[in-house]
């Protein structure tokens, strides 16, 4: 498992859209007090809001690491960007990336981190454990969330419902599960990058027994109706043995985003295929509440939208970032 060192000086690059600096603003948003600043180079576009500080100054304010906070097109590491991060492993800065382009494949960045005696992370190529799943019962409470979509709200939700849960005095935790999740976190595992054999395995390892009234709020991954990823998401949810389940859903969406001839089920069809495939690990599994993504609707449609829903499916509807998720939060915490 992947352990980071914070806090982070979050580089931008030349980024010209707040949509490809989404990274450092995830981190930032999520785990503020864990960011000293922010370095971009001349001509970028977009901010974080963090101080602009140079590496020297992060250095001598006490940074754990650089942490590639943009992602360029392709995911590749831009050339221009090598003498910006070979200062930073100068300067005794780890250096953070989610990128599809490997630190550890440059020559010179290998050899300067290993004479200044730092590390270069590769989040979405970390290592982890070959550890097949088990399927045994493990302590502790679990919830997971799940998507009738991919990139529609389930690592907000979880981030949301870790902080909202801590907020009223209960033990928990978020575990992340995706690249931008790790760097917030500071630990996890990118399972998009675990072969298929190990990614329940790895969902157990990420959720150890715990005491029992703690709750791990394991961030989802994939949709269990996309061609592409339903298998990843069917290993977690195998893997995390959730007690519950939030289900995240974009109500602008009638089918899979990069797949226009596979429409999305319908809420409840949705759940109950969710609650049948947990059941093999979990014969408790329930489902807690629907986060919805509201952003295409008008503060009236989106009032009408998730009253009609509650009214429906009898679970709390909540938007984290219009109104956050105390419904939800609420509920979990009235069952202890």
């Amino acid at each position: 498992m992947i352990s980071l060192r914070k806090p982070y000086l979050l580089f931008l690059g030349d980024v010209q859209t707040r949509w490809e600096a989404k990274t450092a603003l995830g981190v930032a948003d999520w785990c503020p007090d864990d960011v000293i600043g922010e370095l971009a180079l001349p001509g970028a576009q977009a901010s974080t809001g963090q101080p602009a500080l140079t590496i020297r100054q992060a250095a001598e304010r006490g940074a754990g690491s650089l942490l590639i906070g943009v992602a360029p097109a392709g995911g590749r590491l831009p050339q221009a960007w090598i003498a910006v991060l070979l200062q930073a492993v100068e300067a005794g800065l780890d250096i953070v990336s989610g990128l599809h382009s490997k630190l550890s494949d440059i020559p010179a960045l290998v050899a300067a981190a290993q004479a200044r005696g730092v590390k270069l992370h590769d989040v979405r190529h970390s290592d982890w454990p070959r550890i097949i799943g088990t399927g045994i019962k493990r302590s502790g409470q679990r919830l997971l969330t799940v998507g009738t979509d991919c990139a529609l709200g389930k690592k907000y939700t979880a981030l949301a419902l870790t902080r909202e849960l801590q907020a009223l005095g209960m033990a928990a935790s978020f575990r992340a599960t995706g690249q931008t999740g790790v760097m917030i976190a500071g630990s996890g595992v990118a399972l998009d990058a675990v072969v298929a054999d190990f990614i329940a395995g790895v969902a157990e390892q990420l959720s150890p027994d715990n005491a029992a009234d703690h709750w791990d709020i394991v961030e989802g991954q994939g949709s269990l109706f996309h061609p592409a990823y339903a298998g990843v998401t069917l290993g977690l949810l195998h893997g995390s043995q959730p007690d519950a389940i939030v289900l995240c859903h974009d109500p602008a969406r009638s089918h899979i985003a990069t797949c226009p001839d596979t429409p999305i089920p319908a809420l409840d069809e949705a759940i109950a295929a969710y609650l049948q495939a947990g059941r093999l690990t979990n014969p408790e599994i329930r489902c807690v509440g629907i986060s919805i993504n509201s952003s295409s609707l008008s503060d009236l449609d989106w009032a009408e939208y998730r009253d009609r829903l509650e009214a429906e499916l009898e679970l709390p509807v909540v938007d984290p970032m219009r109104g956050g998720v105390a419904k939800i939060a609420n509920a979990l915490a009235l069952r202890r």
